[in-house]
């Protein structure tokens, strides 16, 4: 018998791969334009999808240009109970009001734009981050699964899903409910879907968003691996891709 949770990777890779090339690209076109005309692409996730913030930067292989921005009491849970739990994380995630609290600690440029990661784009923090970027005239992206999103209410006092607040909405193509396996004598299934089919859609961005920079006369700073042997060669990378970072990210 073949394992089961390889197939149904396989199968959403596939569904992004044949689906979601339209808003891949055109997700690319705004954080290449954004980049090239010397602005940040900011980056939000809370919970699990804090994971695609940290895959798209700082990562071996990402560009410059991008601005993590993680809030751990949203994200560090893994203590589990007691202090900094999940039961936290969880409540907080739900209350109005702090997504626009968390964005009031940063200063964002007229050549800025965003993506939040949301997977299942309901609760009141990602949703009023989206809102509160796009007030501020930032295009926002957002990365979601628009098969569990779309089957629920959303949490927002508004009433709105992620993919109803974006400008450009790339589906991860993970279904409901997140975990995929089935296994008989287990109440809910196991094996969660949602960090490969961001992973997968934000580093499809990633790489066009290079072609577009190249494209646009702007050579992306780009982090190799120090992994090798050739440690001047690895040193003077980091300090290039620093001082960039360092540089683009001042007064943010």
């Amino acid at each position: 018998m073949s394992l089961a949770y390889p197939q149904i990777a396989r199968e959403i890779v596939d569904r992004i791969e044949a689906t979601q090339e339209e808003p891949i690209r055109a997700a690319a076109d705004v954080f290449a334009d954004a980049i090239a005309a010397g602005g940040l692409v900011h980056l939000f996730g809370a919970g699990h999808s804090r994971m695609g913030v940290e895959e798209i930067f700082p990562r071996i292989g990402s560009i410059v240009g991008y601005h993590p921005i993680v809030e751990l009491s949203l994200s560090y849970y893994t203590n589990v109970v007691g202090t900094m739990g999940l039961a936290q994380a969880l409540f907080l995630e739900r209350q109005d009001g702090f997504g626009e609290l968390l964005l009031s600690q940063y200063t964002f440029g007229p050549h800025d734009a965003a993506m939040v990661i949301s997977s299942t784009g309901i609760n009141n923090v990602p949703v009023e981050v989206a809102l509160g970027l796009k007030s501020r005239g930032l295009p926002v992206v957002a990365l979601t699964s628009v098969a569990h999103s779309s089957g629920v209410d959303s949490r927002h006092p508004s009433g709105k899903h992620l993919y109803e607040v974006a400008d450009v909405v790339v589906d991860n193509c993970t279904p409901p409910g997140d975990a995929a396996v089935h296994v008989e004598g287990c109440d809910y299934p196991v094996g969660p879907t949602s960090t490969i089919g961001t992973v997968v859609a934000a580093h499809s961005i990633n790489a066009l968003l290079a072609e577009g920079l190249v494209a646009r006369g702007v050579k992306p700073v780009v982090l190799g691996s120090p992994h090798f042997s050739d440690e001047t060669s690895a040193r003077k990378n980091l300090a290039e891709y620093y001082a960039a970072h360092r540089e683009r990210t001042r007064g943010v």
